[in-house]
């Protein structure tokens, strides 16, 4: 029996020989391993603050809804025409604009790109921000060109007979 040995101790040497890793070694982590789970997981955080960066720039923060303020009468305010006024406060210019399909809408006069202040066009039905040439659609306030990249923001408006009244504003 002694040229077999079939121990515990005889099989665990032979289990050695077939596999010389030892526990230490296992737990080591090589510098390329460690790199590659570094830029993979930078590459997930970029990823991820993009995904949320994408999402908060489509999202619209719900309207406030303030007290209302008598804008001015429909019938003077002709197809493609705008009228100026403040809301909520004196400090707030706003623009209240018809369109060419006849509806009323009515954005914040203040550029989002440096806080200049929009004007109508109504060739193009567009609100032009002469700083920059910044162009916002007239219907929803979204940058069509220029430097602007985030949305007028909105202010609501309800007709009543033949007056408007601003009722809210997009934050």
């Amino acid at each position: 029996m002694a040229e077999h040995d079939d121990t515990s101790e005889g099989r665990r040497e032979r289990w050695r020989e077939d596999f010389p890793i030892g526990t230490q070694d296992d737990r080591y982590v090589a510098r390329r391993e460690f790199a590659k789970s570094l830029t993979i997981g930078s590459a997930l955080l970029v990823l991820v603050n993009g995904a949320i960066a994408a999402v908060a720039r489509w999202v619209r923060k719900p309207a406030q809804m303030g007290e209302e303020s008598r804008i001015g009468k429909a019938s003077d305010l002709p197809t493609g025409g705008s009228m100026l006024f403040r809301y909520p406060t004196d400090e707030d210019p706003c623009i209240l604009v018809r369109t060419r399909s006849g509806s009323l809408r009515a954005y914040s006069q203040v550029c989002t790109h440096l806080s200049c202040a929009v004007v109508h066009q109504p060739q193009q039905d567009e609100l032009l921000c002469p700083c920059h040439r910044g162009r916002f659609d007239v219907n929803d306030g979204r940058p069509v060109a220029g430097p602007p990249l985030r949305r007028l923001p909105r202010v609501w408006v309800e007709q009543r007979g033949d007056d408007v009244f601003a009722v809210g504003r997009d934050s």
